[in-house]
């Protein structure tokens, strides 16, 4: 089994797909105009001024159901893994693989919005790949293509956030609690199938309520023993960076030979971590209440930076400045060592590196602050990947008429995800993560194909934006003026707001009719 598994991962995890992600988020960023730079102060201001309502969440919650499900065991365990395996250099290409995937985290999450609709049981805002894949193509010959494709994409979905995703949160978890106070793995497996079980039947609210209590304390606290780890190294940032940079190009001796090797964990570790165009952050994206698809876009573009330049780059630098880390050749524990650093003896690739890191500043502190830090980051994963398994739930649930059938499918789902979970736990590492990776990458490729055949709505929503803005106007969204089809829930939400007499046209310099797409 494990034979299959390495293959099929291999499969997946090709160098094509490396390719694919690097080239969308160039490609993304250039047609775009650099967006991930340039509207920032967008991307700011909606953080801290969105709107929510009874059936969205505001943007901020959006954002943290989104880092909930971005910022976990990958952001600690993922990072020491592409270092061990591709050396510090793996570092500049996840630096990369953020700044290109912001542009494609913009594009695939303004898609969700412009296509969202209402779940017809809770009256929440749903949508995502499964969802715009469908949307966008409904009008065109190529519909039972494009139905089918998202079919296989929402299939794909929760596959991997109900099974393959959660055990690798579940594992790392079990790992870092027993490397800290050694409690048994199953022990953490229970404890966590019961807190998971408490807050899942509470639906988006709850897990927005509580991703943005829980995601920003944690993820500053974690980021502020970064920094502080880096003063009391302070002699050595320099050499932190000369080092990821020159490893980065194949510059250093003692890691020469391993660009590939760099460029492939830097990529596959980013992708993991930020999530852009895996197609997981536009559902969150679809839950958030805006007036303009586009704002949305900017929130979630900004995700990408949180997730992988502060907390990605706060654990490099504790692994790095402290010389915890080693680097092996063969792309596995079992090849030699390249560099065993000041690493102990005995301690595994993963959250262990981080544990020793922090014990150089504060003995016996390292092993618990980063179990602490590990539960909570994955705990608020676990839920994250609820919900996404629960939106494409939701859209395979409008071919079930019987609303008592589709409340038993979701309960399947619920026990589904508590299986995964327990097993995960209690399962080795290189098998969770194996199954891991080929749930990220299958996602990764069926929505980054999609997202470059669709992206003519989201690029006029983009410039859409801008005019409005330039008008000294708050955007409001208008798909009809664009000539954008498929857009259902928004072109209701004009009919209401003008049946209201509270839709103000807009001026003529502020709107330009396209093509319909």
């Amino acid at each position: 089994m494990e034979g299959f598994i390495d293959t099929l991962n291999g499969l997946i995890w090709s160098n094509r797909l490396v390719y694919l992600c690097l080239g969308a988020g160039a490609y993304f960023t250039i047609v775009t105009l650099f967006l991930q730079i340039r509207c920032i102060p967008d991307m700011v201001k909606q953080i801290a001024q969105g709107e929510k309502s009874e059936s969205g969440i505001s943007s901020f919650q959006s954002l943290m159901i989104s880092l909930a499900g971005r910022v976990g065991v990958g952001n600690i365990a993922g990072v020491a893994t592409a270092i061990a395996f591709g050396g510090p250099g793996a570092v500049f290409w996840m630096w990369l693989v953020a700044l290109l995937g912001s542009a494609t985290s913009f594009v695939e999450c303004t898609l969700a919005q412009i296509y969202k609709e209402k779940d017809r049981d809770t009256g929440e805002y749903r949508g995502g790949p499964a969802f715009y894949i469908e949307k966008a193509a409904a009008h065109t010959a190529a519909r039972p293509f494009a139905l089918v494709y998202a079919v296989i994409f929402a299939i794909s979905m929760i596959l991997a956030t109900s099974y393959f995703l959660p055990g690798i949160q579940a594992n790392g978890v079990a790992a870092a609690v027993e490397n800290a106070w050694t409690v048994p793995t199953w022990i953490s497996g229970v404890a966590m199938v019961v807190l998971l079980g408490i807050i899942v039947i509470g639906g988006v609210k709850r897990i927005a309520m509580f991703a943005s209590l829980v995601v920003p304390v944690m993820a500053v606290l974690y980021i502020i023993a970064a920094i502080v780890i880096l003063a009391v190294n302070a002699g050595q940032i320099p050499e932190v960076f000369g080092l990821i940079f020159r490893s980065a190009f194949d510059q250093e001796a003692m890691f020469s030979g391993m660009l590939g090797a760099a460029i492939l964990w830097g990529v596959k570790r980013g992708i993991y971590s930020n999530e852009a165009g895996q197609g997981t952050g536009p559902q969150s994206a679809a839950a958030a209440e805006v007036s303009h698809p586009a704002k949305q876009g900017f929130v979630q573009a900004f995700a990408v930076y949180v997730d992988t330049l502060f907390v990605c780059s706060a654990t490099a630098f504790i692994i790095i400045s402290t010389d915890m880390y080693k680097v092996f050749d063969g792309q596995s524990e079992d090849g030699p060592v390249r560099y065993a650093g000041s690493l102990p003896d005995g301690v595994e690739v993963g959250p262990g590196f981080v544990q020793e890191g922090l014990n150089t500043l504060a003995p016996g502190i390292g092993p618990s602050f980063v179990a602490i830090a590990i539960m909570f980051f994955a705990f608020t994963t676990v839920l994250a990947y609820y919900y996404l398994a629960e939106v494409n739930f939701t859209y395979l649930n409008r071919w079930v008429n019987n609303e008592t059938a589709r409340r038993v499918i979701i309960w399947v789902l619920r026990v589904l995800i508590l299986i995964s979970v327990y097993i995960g736990a209690t399962s080795t590492p290189g098998a969770a993560w194996a199954l891991g990776d080929i749930g990220v990458g299958a996602t990764a490729w069926l929505n980054i194909l999609a997202i470059l055949v669709i992206q003519g709505p989201a690029l006029k929503c983009l410039w859409d934006y801008r005019r409005q803005k330039k008008a000294g106007l708050d955007p409001q969204f208008d798909p009809e003026a664009l000539g954008i089809k498929g857009a259902d829930f928004w072109v209701k939400r004009k009919a209401d707001m003008v049946a209201a007499g509270t839709w103000t046209e807009l001026p003529a310099a502020a709107v330009k009719t396209e093509k319909t797409v």
